[in-house]
């Protein structure tokens, strides 16, 4: 487990759940090319609603249903690591949009009995 304290900095990426990257879905693709770059941890939440750019509004209501629900990933790591990868993500990313912002990180840590982050 890499070790993770003190100032680093959170990138949190918008992006819709129907969004892809050679067929597959792009917060998936995400997800698995921050854990091959060895980064802390990666969290995707799905949001019940939302609207960007565009302005539609996307919504998981029962007589509007979206197949294209808001997703946001939230990573934590490094500055440095975080900048390596954002030429990558310029390249996947088709739409939505990109935050960085400063965390300071307090806990990290292995959640017991499963061996993972307790993203």
């Amino acid at each position: 487990m890499a070790k993770l304290e003190g100032d680093q900095t959170l990138m949190r990426i918008f992006i819709g759940e129907s969004d892809r990257w050679e067929r597959k879905p792009l917060y998936e693709v995400l997800v698995e090319m921050f854990r091959q770059e060895g980064f802390a941890g990666a969290t995707v939440l799905k949001g019940a609603m939302g609207f960007g750019a565009n302005s539609v509004t996307h919504t998981d209501r029962l007589l509007r249903l979206s197949a294209d629900l808001p997703v946001v990933l939230e990573v934590v790591d490094s500055q440095e690591r975080i900048d390596a990868v954002l030429p990558r993500l310029d390249e996947m990313l088709k739409g939505g949009m990109v935050t960085l912002e400063k965390a300071r990180v307090i806990r990290y840590s292995e959640t017991p009995g499963e061996g993972g982050a307790a993203c």
